[in-house]
């Protein structure tokens, strides 16, 4: 997840409105296609990473032609009207899309003095994701604390991650759990980032041991940070709830860098996951036609 991007395309969100062609065009057969085509997990496009200067509705029409039907989202809706939820909601409808996760808190829970206002926070996102029908927030530890020990952060995320446990505590949205997915962030995108390393994250997710709290594994942060990416898979597939997928160099699609994504595709499907995995990666090319390679590598590899 490349945070710093996905604050400044939220905070650049403008509210949009629905064109009429939109709402009463059907998705073309080829993308219908491509949806049908069964995998053992759902597939889902972190929004952020492609179609950023065109309307929400019209980013969702491509979604749709590229053959998937789950998005992640990262606060476009922050200064959403109600009649903006209205014509998202009614676009995704339309076209069979479900919003799988958002992400877009300000504050993170690895400081201790900002658990109170991270919390205050995760309870206000609450709302927005009742109205879109999206069951899970992607929750970032935050940087290193001048003055605080590294096990003083690392019990913050054990606390923050327990309180907001609490709220959540069996609430459902669009039928499913609330989940709280926790997100590391590699040392050189963001060498002061206090949580870099999976096998701590995966450690602090064990210590809150409550089942609406899990592990969002980025294979691209992952790579760059330890790598071992597999092991990781077999050791803890029980606490990943997301999985994030860009190549490595460039946070480009699979295939154009070092990351096998058939070999983990493979292990996933044998691993018996089935939460989502969403592509976060800048397409080298046209982004629907590199989307669908994309989902037809995932489709191959499990078949």
């Amino acid at each position: 997840m490349k945070s710093v991007n996905r604050r400044q395309f939220a905070q650049g969100i403008a509210s949009t409105a629905i064109a009429g062609c939109l709402l009463h065009a059907e998705p073309v057969c080829d993308a219908q296609n491509i949806s049908a085509t069964k995998l053992p997990f759902p597939l889902s496009i972190m929004l952020w990473t492609v179609w950023t200067d065109l309307p929400f509705e019209q980013r969702l029409a491509n979604v749709a032609q590229a053959g998937y039907s789950n998005v992640e989202l990262v606060g476009e809706y922050a200064k959403w009207s109600e009649a903006d939820y209205a014509s998202a909601n009614a676009a995704r409808q339309k076209l069979g899309i479900r919003f799988d996760a958002t992400a877009g808190l300000h504050n993170g829970v690895g400081n201790p003095a900002l658990l109170d206002a991270f919390l205050a926070e995760f309870k206000q996102a609450l709302i927005p994701m009742q109205k879109l029908d999206c069951p899970a927030m992607i929750v970032l530890s935050g940087n290193v604390v001048p003055g605080l020990s590294r096990e003083q952060q690392h019990q913050s995320c054990i606390d923050g991650l327990k309180r907001a446990a609490e709220l959540i505590e069996g609430k459902r949205i669009d039928g499913q759990l609330v989940r709280l997915l926790l997100e590391c962030i590699d040392p050189e995108e963001n060498p002061r980032y206090f949580l870099q390393s999976a096998a701590e994250a995966i450690d602090i997710v064990r210590a809150v041991n409550h089942p609406q709290v899990q592990f969002l594994y980025d294979l691209f942060h992952e790579q760059i940070a330890e790598g071992n990416l597999i092991e990781k898979l077999d050791k803890h597939i029980d606490v990943i709830g997301l999985i994030h997928v860009a190549d490595v160099p460039g946070r480009h699609q699979p295939g154009t860098g070092e990351i096998n994504y058939a070999n983990i595709y493979r292990k996933l499907a044998e691993l018996h996951y089935r939460h989502a995995i969403a592509m976060e990666f800048h397409p080298t090319g046209d982004p629907v036609s590199t989307l669908r390679e994309a989902r037809q590598m995932a489709s191959s590899a499990t078949s």
